[in-house]
């Protein structure tokens, strides 16, 4: 095969809150509904997304930064509730390695 490999290609996204690249499977997509910040796991809500770790130091990086209104072009601050909701239970859920 002279050098190819069958290796797909893994589709990368940045974090909004601590900038590093990483697969997008590894990211939480988010969106912006009406105002609010909204958790979309599974890729489907319609609009513009912001992909972030799924941890809240990235999510404390983002709105420290104001990287989650600047994603989505919006004017004026967003809440960020629900999705600090949703990373809070994934962390629980998840375990400590």
């Amino acid at each position: 095969m002279s050098g190819r490999t069958r290796v797909r290609a893994c589709p990368e996204r940045t974090c909004v809150g601590c900038r590093k690249r990483a697969a997008k499977h590894e990211l939480l997509r988010v969106t912006a509904v009406e105002g609010v910040c909204v958790p979309d796991p599974r890729a489907t809500l319609p609009g513009r997304g912001a992909y972030l770790h799924p941890d809240l130091a990235c999510l404390d990086l983002a709105v420290r930064r104001r990287a989650l209104p600047r994603a989505f072009r919006a004017h004026g601050s967003l809440d960020t509730d629900p999705l600090r909701e949703h990373v809070a239970a994934r962390a629980d859920s998840t375990p400590a390695s």
